[in-house]
């Protein structure tokens, strides 16, 4: 079938790394279903990749794209096809800038009316917050937890997970308007980093103590500071590098990248009983596509209880992708962007 997608085609500026294709899409495969997608999210690998740092990114040209909502229109010979029709939220590994989106059966959970924003911010980002908070490091009612980027994707729902349990809220942000939103969901604590060391703001809340959990997206030089940060049994959970976003050196950058975050000597870990733990979620949807399924039917069933309200940042016509993901670069943006392909919609 004839479908179009918005392909990477090269590394730079959004409004010059993208073109809106038309190309064939393939029958699926036996265990496989095509989604044709109302909406896609977008997530800030998508910016590391049109800024060529994302390894596991395929070879130019590729559709990106993680999430769609969207309805099952073709089902492989092994999928039950009374799937056919229903509207579903799904994963996929790549591809989800697509009007037709092929992925596994099972990386599609089926949903009913509501918003296809508040779903897309239920997949990729809520997901991975679920993965961290419950089934990795579940968090404690005793626990002091520290959020990096806390008024985006993530750290919003991240918060939410957290006073869910009990747990005492720090929650980072880089603006005014931003400590509003996380103010709003509950965090205790709000530190800015923009306009003084965070670590330093931290410190001046927490007195002789010392924090449980850090959630850290951004790595770099902010490791050794919250490492700093951490008491006997502290966790800290390194899930992205999007300090490295900014580099503007090359090699260059990526070599200052590892020299900020210093050499790690486990025995030194073991010594203090701090941990460290990384998590790459397109690593878990290769091998461990189960817990994926089971985190988002989880996530879900928060939602429709009323225990998670996703926070939606911005809803773009696909004609206006460009301005989308200007945004989410620009570090502005608070919540869930998403792209409709129906202009009527956004």
């Amino acid at each position: 079938m004839k479908t179009e997608a918005y392909f990477l085609t090269g590394l730079g500026k959004s409004s010059e790394s993208f073109e809106l294709r038309t190309y064939e899409l393939e029958a699926p495969g036996s265990d496989e279903v095509i989604v044709e997608a109302e909406a896609f999210g977008l997530n800030y690998a998508d910016v590391v990749m049109r800024k060529g740092l994302y390894r596991e990114a395929p070879d130019i040209p590729y559709v990106p794209g993680y999430e769609v909502v969207g309805k099952v229109v073709s089902c492989g010979s092994n999928v039950d096809d009374s799937l056919i029709g229903q509207r579903v939220a799904a994963f996929c590994r790549f591809g989800g800038y697509s009007r037709h989106v092929t992925t596994f059966s099972y990386a599609v959970v089926p949903v009913e009316n509501e918003p296809a924003e508040e779903l897309l911010a239920l997949c990729t980002q809520a997901v991975t917050a679920y993965y961290m908070a419950e089934y990795l490091t579940p968090i404690h009612p005793i626990d002091t937890v520290l959020i990096h980027a806390a008024a985006g994707g993530v750290g919003t729902i991240l918060i939410q997970l957290a006073k869910n349990k009990g747990a005492t809220v720090i929650a980072k942000v880089g603006g005014k308007e931003k400590e509003e939103v996380v103010k709003s969901l509950g965090a205790d604590h709000v530190v800015n980093y923009r306009t003084e060391d965070y670590a330093e703001q931290v410190r001046s809340i927490i007195g002789q103590d010392r924090i449980d959990v850090s959630f850290n997206p951004a790595a770099g030089s902010t490791y050794k500071k919250d490492m700093s940060l951490l008491g006997s049994g502290g966790r800290l959970v390194l899930f992205g590098a999007s300090e490295l976003g900014d580099a503007k050196w090359g090699i260059f950058s990526k070599l200052n990248f590892i020299r900020k975050m210093g050499l790690l000597i486990p025995v030194a870990l073991m010594m203090r009983s701090k941990n460290i733990l990384g998590v790459n979620m397109l690593k878990i949807a290769d091998n461990r596509p189960e817990v994926m399924k089971q985190c988002l039917r989880d996530v879900i069933q928060l939602y429709n209880n009323g225990k998670l309200k996703p926070q939606i940042g911005g809803r773009y016509s696909h004609q206006d992708m460009y301005k989308a993901h200007d945004l989410l670069e620009s570090g502005k943006s608070t919540g869930k962007i998403t792209v409709f392909w129906d202009n009527a919609e956004a």
